[in-house]
Order: structure tokens, then C-alpha cells, then sequence
């Protein structure tokens, strides 16, 4: 006859901690997920042994709190090693579940072998741990509630697999909240498993628990529960440090691709116009001319290069230039295709790289839009600034030049847009190309000659206008170069202007100019001496001391040093002009306006600027003998002149008829090969003195002799 069963009781708070052991086992479990998908192996690994150690501890600890809980009327104890057993097959069945959460996607076959297997390994847990409870006479078993447990455990396995893949595809904030509900959803899955197989074992009336001798299970229990909580709390932390670790590391690496992009950005665009820079034209040059080789198109690279744009950057400041920059970029960048990229390779210099381009004609549409485009007046800080622009252009055909032959042609071809007068465009040819290493080998040798003392300044005289007195001279630089002999401004005014050698030079004459007057002073000759000022030093905005200090250093009055601007520049900027005019009239110093008639004045700046003198251009005095109109400009010219208060020069005076023409006409001083031709300083102080000179010519109150006798 069966012996009645044992009375089962459960503590109500022993297994609310169970439930929350086990709901904590859950929340670290799904917390380990994401760890264990890492990409660095080793890590992994480490977190998926830690990880399966932590959470089969804690479901293994979980069980034995819940024994803990089922209070019988006899002593119990655990076997050791059917408890160390259960254990095992605890964290086995976690290393399971973690590692089917390695995988990228939970595929059925996963999903079915992975419940199978993780379940199984929960059910041996349990039991293995109820079998240490070594009974006499032994547990009875409820089989259909052990198959329910089973299930249980399966399905819970089941459940918690497909928990573990759908949180992948929430954000933190939502995966955080929903983690905390599947937590308590698989904790109660977990101890309805344990509840329903305590519920299958039955304890026959009279057993004796002969494991009592080995470990006591209330001992067990409490010590298993603390550890639990500890070891899990434990992990969770140090996953939740992890996490923030790997986020800040995260953002590290964001901000570190953030900086890298940047780098990339200032490696490859330009800073100010956002447009390719040099470095990336040139590479997508190289790639156009690898396609065009093998499809047999064409290709061209437009060399862009601003007009005028110096005196605007040095006469309204840099801010204002970049503005300027800015908006011819968005202008080029409108005229461009798609296909096209725009670059900006210098200061004011732009390249175009033009892409299955049909033709020359085709080429040259684009090259005039550009010039018309950039031609309207640009309006930056309620100022209008007027430009244009000079374009070389180098067409690439299959079989021709290489690439990295593009841009030098292209910039021979825009040099010499720029020597025809610039605001057109121009093709290459190969002789171009000889043009540009000539005009290369020219700077070389004028910043040397800069060094070394081979420039210097012949001096033109200038006469009154019945040709009867002396009234100055105009300095004019000469370079007397080693093996070209002497090389007129005319060639190397330009380079230097181009290579960026003209502040440099435009110092030189201006200071030189002031020696030889001192000279010629200590040597009793006093001559008003003319200077010609290029745009660049007009812009220059320290002119005015620069100046001043070359007249401090060698002595002289300032009313001796006129400076000539021709009307074109004076007039490209006729407000910074006349600025520059003011400034320079407040120390003394004469200013001219030169080529007078050649340029678009207007009358209402003419009037304001504080110049002495205007200079008749020598292309009107030519044809004076010959054409009316020319007689009628000139008679304007000196009319107009006068009725301002102003001083007319005439020069390139070479015949006696010119002469006497500007004479009746009115003109106030002639300059010209009728009367010399440009000398050096001794030669102008034995001029001076009656050799190779009319010997009707004597000096007038602006320049004359002081000394007693005349120099030898």
C-alpha cells in the first residue's frame, strides 16, 4: 500500500525572489546579447564564457531558491555532486542561447534546435538538481506535469530566442523598455518551468533525506540567492559599463570619421568657394584623359584667370576679395555642366575641365558665356566692383599631349588672352609654349637681378612747350642684363606683374629715383623727377609711408618727385584713387594722370583728383601733322586742362612740325626723342650743361643749375 504524500507549502516571499532572480537572470541575459555581437573575436569570446557563466548561475540559482521556498516537514540537503552537475548544465544550456544570439538572423532551424537544445539543458538543470536531493524512499513523478515542465521550458526557450532577435531592431531608448518587460515575461516563464516540475514530484509520507550530511538546504539557499543577486547585479553593471564604454567609443570613432571627412574636405575642396581644389582637379583630369583615351572623346581644361582683381583685394581689403571669390565660383560654377568640375587653383585663378566636348566651337560657346558671366558687375557689402577675365584654353585629343601637359598649356594659353588685353579667351599653340618658359627664365633672372644690382634708371627731360626750358625729367627702368643686354620695361614689367616680383621693383624705383635727385642736388643740379606708379603700388596700402620714408632717407623736397598713373588704372577705382591721391598731395608730392585719352574718365572724379598735370598719349601726338581729329583731341585735352587748373604734358614729340603744333595748341611741356632720348644720370647732368643739347634750351625755375660752374 502507498504511503501519503508529504504536505507541500511554498514561502510567498522565497519565491517572489525566485520569480525576481529569475526575471534579473533574463534582463542580464538579453543585456549579454548584444555584447556577444561584437566584432572583435576575442571579446566575444570573453563575453559569451562570462555571460553563459553569469546567467546559467543565475536561472541554476533561481531553482534553488525556489527549493528554498517548498517547505517540508524533514531536513533536506544537496548532494555536491549532483548539485555541481546541475550547475553545468545550467551554464551550458545559457551558452547555448547566447550563442545562437551570435547569429545574424534567427532562421526556423535555429530557432527549433536552439529551444530544443537551451530547454533541455534547463529541464537537466532542474532535475539533475532535484535529483541531489537524495530521498528515501524516493520522489514520486507526476509525468505528465514533468512533460508540461518540459514544454514549458521549451517554449520559454523558444520565446526568449525570438525576444532576443526582435530587440535588434529597436532604437536604445525603446530597446531599454521593451528589454525590461521581456525580462519579466521570461522570468515567469522560468519559474512557471520550476513550479510545474516541483508540481510533478511528490514526497511519500515517512522520507528521509539521507543528503542532509552534505549541504543543508536552507544554507544552500541563502547562500546561493546572495550570490545570485550579487554575481548577476555584478555582470549587469559591468555589461551596462561596457555599453557605455563601447557608445562613447562609438562616438569617438564618429567624431574621429567626422575629422576625417573634414581632413578629406580640406585635403580636396578649397576652403573659401567649396569648390575641388588643385589636388582633386588634377586627379580627376588624370581620370577624364584614362576615359577620353579609351572611348575616344575630348576633352579641354580652361585656365581662368581675374582681371583686375589685385587692386580690388588690396584697395577694399581681403574680406571683401573673398566675397568676391565667392561669387565668381557660384558664376563659374553656373555656366558649368554637370559632367564639368570647376576648380580653384590660386588666388584669383580658376580651372574648368570640360568633358565629351564636340568640338573647338563648342568650347569656345562656353569660354565666351564664362567671360560674359563674369564681366556683370559683382555687388558684395552694397559696393558693385566690375571684372573680367583672361582664358587659356588646352584641348585634349586622343594620342595628344599627357594630362599633366593640360594645366601648362592651359596657362600659356591664358597668358597670352591676358597680353592681348585680356577679357577674351585663347586656344594653345605650341609656341606658346616656348613664351612661358622664356617668360619662366626671365623672373629667375630678375629677382636675381633685383639681388645683384642689375636694373637702373635712364631719365628722359622734358621742355616747356616752345621747347626753350627744362622742366624735368621721367625716370624710366632699364635692365642691363648679363647676356640679353638691355631689357626695356616693356618685357619685363609684365613678368614681374605675373610672378609677383612688381611691389619689389615699383620699392626700387621709387627709392632709387629719390637717391639720384639727392645726387644730383649735392652735385648743384635740381631736376623734378616723374615716376611711373603701377596699380599694384597704388593699392598698396602703405604707399604713403613708403614714400615718405625714401624722401626722409635721401633728403629731398617732395615737390620734387611727381608720380605719373595712367588714366586707366587711376579710373578702375576712381574712389580708392582719389584717396590715394589726397594722401600722397598732404606730403607734397606732384601727381599726373599719363595716356590721357586712352581710358574712360570722369569728369566729376577729374575734378576732385589732386593732380598737377595730365599726359597726353603719344598715340594722339603722332598723327598730329596729319589728322584734324587728332589736333582736336589734343586742343580738348589742353582746354579742358587748363580750365581745371591743370598742367598738359605732351609726349613722344619727334619731329619739329609736332612741336609746333602742341606749341600753338597751348600744351605746357613736350617730352620726346626731338629733344632726348632716356639717358643715364652722368649723361643728363652733361645734357644739363649744354652737351648733345640745342643750345637754345635753359634751364627754368623747376629745374636748374645752383652751383657756380656747370659739372664736367
Amino acid at each position: 500500500m502507498d504511503l501519503p504524500d508529504l504536505v507541500q507549502r511554498y514561502d510567498p516571499w522565497v519565491v517572489a525572489l525566485s520569480y525576481l532572480i529569475a526575471s534579473l537572470a533574463s534582463f542580464v541575459a538579453l543585456d549579454l546579447a548584444k555584447r556577444v555581437r561584437t566584432d572583435d573575436r576575442l571579446m566575444a569570446m570573453s563575453w559569451w564564457i562570462g555571460g553563459s557563466v553569469a546567467m546559467g548561475s543565475g536561472i541554476w540559482s533561481m531553482h534553488f531558491v525556489g527549493m528554498l521556498a517548498l517547505e517540508l516537514p524533514i531536513e533536506v540537503g544537496y548532494g555536491y555532486l549532483l548539485t555541481t552537475l546541475s550547475w553545468v548544465a545550467g551554464v551550458g544550456a545559457s551558452a547555448i542561447a547566447l550563442g545562437v544570439a551570435t547569429r545574424p538572423k534567427l532562421t526556423l532551424p535555429a530557432l527549433a534546435g536552439g529551444s530544443l537544445a537551451i530547454g533541455g539543458g534547463i529541464c537537466a538543470m532542474h532535475y539533475t538538481g532535484m535529483a541531489a536531493l537524495d530521498m528515501a524512499p524516493g520522489i514520486r513523478w507526476d509525468w505528465e506535469l514533468v512533460g508540461a515542465s518540459a514544454g514549458i521550458a521549451i517554449g520559454a526557450s523558444a520565446v526568449a530566442l525570438v525576444i532576443l532577435f526582435w530587440l535588434r531592431r529597436l532604437t536604445a531608448q525603446a530597446a531599454i523598455l521593451w528589454q525590461i518587460v521581456a525580462a519579466l515575461v521570461m522570468g515567469l516563464a522560468i519559474a512557471g518551468m520550476h513550479y510545474t516540475g516541483m508540481a510533478a514530484a511528490a514526497f511519500p509520507a515517512g522520507s528521509v533525506c539521507l543528503s542532509t550530511t552534505e549541504l543543508r538546504g536552507d544554507s544552500l539557499g541563502m547562500i546561493v540567492s546572495v550570490a545570485a543577486v550579487t554575481l548577476l547585479t555584478l555582470t549587469l553593471f559591468t555589461s551596462v559599463l561596457d555599453a557605455r564604454l563601447q557608445s562613447k567609443a562609438q562616438m569617438l570613432a564618429q567624431s574621429l570619421q567626422a575629422a576625417n571627412n573634414e581632413l578629406h574636405e580640406l585635403a580636396f575642396r578649397d576652403a573659401l568657394t567649396g569648390l575641388p581644389n588643385r589636388l582633386l582637379f588634377d586627379d580627376r583630369v588624370a581620370q577624364a584623359v584614362e576615359r577620353a583615351g579609351r572611348d575616344g572623346s575630348r576633352l579641354a581644361v580652361l585656365f581662368v584667370d581675374l582681371d583686375g582683381f589685385k587692386p580690388i583685394n588690396d584697395s577694399f581689403g581681403h574680406g571683401y576679395g573673398d566675397l568676391v571669390l565667392k561669387e565668381v565660383a557660384r558664376r563659374l560654377a553656373d555656366q558649368a555642366r554637370a559632367s564639368d568640375t570647376v576648380a580653384r587653383v590660386g588666388g584669383d585663378e580658376f580651372v574648368l575641365l570640360l568633358e565629351g566636348v564636340a568640338n573647338e566651337a563648342a568650347i569656345a560657346q562656353i569660354a565666351q558665356r564664362i567671360i560674359d558671366a563674369l564681366s556683370m558687375p559683382v555687388t558684395a557689402q552694397d559696393r558693385d566692383v566690375n571684372l573680367s577675365c583672361s582664358i587659356g584654353i588646352a584641348v585634349h585629343k586622343s594620342g595628344s599631349a599627357p594630362n599633366d601637359k593640360l594645366m601648362a598649356n592651359a596657362d600659356a594659353a591664358m597668358y597670352a588672352a591676358k597680353r592681348a588685353g585680356g577679357a577674351s579667351y585663347a586656344f594653345f599653340e605650341p609656341h606658346m609654349d616656348a613664351d612661358v618658359r622664356e617668360q619662366v627664365d626671365l623672373h629667375r633672372d630678375l629677382r636675381l637681378a633685383l639681388e645683384r644690382g642689375e636694373l637702373e634708371l635712364h631719365y628722359q627731360p622734358k621742355v616747356s612747350g616752345d621747347g626753350s626750358t627744362i622742366t624735368g625729367a621721367e625716370a624710366l627702368a632699364r635692365w642691363r642684363h648679363p647676356q640679353r643686354g638691355i631689357v626695356s620695361p616693356g618685357v619685363f614689367i609684365p613678368v614681374a606683374e605675373r610672378f609677383g616680383l612688381i611691389g619689389a621693383l615699383g620699392d626700387w624705383v621709387v627709392n632709387e629715383a629719390c637717391r639720384q635727385v639727392r645726387q644730383w642736388l649735392d652735385e648743384g643740379l635740381r631736376v623734378r623727377v616723374a615716376v611711373n606708379l603701377s596699380v599694384f603700388q597704388l593699392r598698396q596700402d602703405d604707399l604713403v609711408e613708403r614714400v615718405l620714408k625714401a624722401i626722409e632717407v635721401h633728403r629731398i623736397e617732395p615737390a620734387l618727385l611727381t608720380f605719373e598713373i595712367t588714366e586707366s588704372v587711376a579710373m578702375e577705382d576712381a574712389e580708392s584713387t582719389l584717396i590715394t591721391f589726397e594722401r600722397l598731395a598732404a606730403i607734397g608730392v606732384q601727381m599726373s594722370i599719363d595716356d590721357f585719352g586712352t581710358g574712360y574718365s570722369s569728369l566729376s572724379y577729374l575734378r576732385r583728383l589732386q593732380a598737377r598735370q595730365l599726359k597726353i598719349d603719344r598715340a594722339f601726338v603722332r598723327d598730329l601733322e596729319t589728322s584734324a581729329d587728332a589736333r582736336a583731341v589734343v586742343q580738348a585735352v589742353v582746354q579742358l586742362a587748363h580750365a581745371l587748373g591743370l598742367n598738359v604734358v605732351a609726349e613722344g614729340v619727334e619731329t619739329v612740325g609736332q612741336r609746333d603744333v602742341l606749341n600753338a595748341l597751348g600744351c605746357d611741356e613736350l617730352q620726346g626723342f626731338l629733344f632726348a632720348k632716356p639717358m643715364l644720370p652722368a649723361s643728363v647732368a652733361l645734357w644739363a650743361a649744354g652737351v648733345n643739347r640745342p643750345t637754345a634750351l635753359v634751364f627754368g625755375d623747376s629745374a636748374y643749375v645752383e652751383m657756380d660752374q656747370p659739372p664736367s
